[in-house]
């Protein structure tokens, strides 16, 4: 494995402590007029998404995880898994529902996903801040009905249920924050 020094941190870059995977979310090098420089950072938990704080002294040598990511192609569900396609390769990999968190709330058919792994193990699931989802099945929108900012649930083609503006009905598509998922615009 690739060992960096603390004093070439960079934000992005995952670490691999004690074997578990961090990436580098923010680093600070601090040099006080007394004592050694050390460099305090930021991390997040690849797995859990919990956020680390952690101070390494200057020049300790730790240890990079290098991640091998792919554009696969979501494909179908076959049962319970995933089923996505490598575009350079063309290979079908299965994937489990865990794996891929919460961006298996959001995929549909032919949509492209960057899949990261580590030694053969899923990592993380990168999918575009924002998708265009049709509206499966919510309440119509009752005439006069029209408080400023009034909301009601919808269920989105993969299943998800988001809050929507009254006036969005069945069948209209939508654009979703997939960071928080939260409607953005009706398309």
């Amino acid at each position: 494995m690739p060992a960096i020094s603390t004093n070439d941190l960079k934000n992005g870059i995952t670490l691999n402590l004690d074997g578990t995977l961090y990436t580098v979310v923010e680093f600070q090098h601090v040099k006080p007029g007394k004592g050694g420089a050390f460099v305090r950072s930021k991390l997040r938990n690849l797995r859990s998404n919990n956020m680390l704080e952690k101070t390494f002294n200057a020049g300790v040598k730790v240890e990079q995880a290098i991640l091998e990511k792919n554009d696969m192609q979501f494909l179908y569900k076959d049962g319970e898994e995933y089923v996505f396609m490598d575009q350079g390769s063309y290979d079908q990999v299965n994937i489990k529902p865990s794996a891929l968190g919460e961006a298996a709330d959001y995929l549909i058919e032919n949509a492209v996903a960057i899949i990261a792994t580590y030694e053969g193990d899923i990592v993380s699931v990168e999918i575009p801040a924002s998708v265009e989802l049709e509206i499966a099945l919510t309440e119509p929108g009752v005439q006069g009905d029209r408080v400023s900012g009034a909301r009601k649930p919808a269920t989105l083609q993969t299943g998800k249920v988001i809050q929507v503006p009254l006036f969005v009905n069945i069948g209209d598509r939508v654009k979703v924050d997939t960071r928080s998922g939260d409607y953005i615009t009706r398309v």
